[in-house]
């Protein structure tokens, strides 16, 4: 088994942002096209993007209700 790092965080994130957007999409009404630019631009990405923060650790429904709250 290979341990997360920054250098192949990269691998997972899609499917953890496809998982965030079908939640997103759901719940605004749009799609998960939409949903997944949304979040891609978003305040959360950066922090799930960088190994060092652990929350590609968290299911969808907790990013999802991170996505939701105010920027820092």
């Amino acid at each position: 088994m290979t341990d997360i790092s920054n250098e192949n965080l990269y691998l997972l994130l899609p499917g953890i942002v496809a998982g965030i957007a079908r939640i997103y999409a759901k719940n605004n009404g749009c799609s998960e096209i939409e949903a997944i630019r949304i979040i891609y631009s978003s305040h959360l990405y950066p922090r799930l993007a960088d190994e060092t923060t652990k929350l590609w650790h968290l299911g969808p429904v907790a990013l999802f209700e991170e996505l939701l709250e105010p920027s820092l």
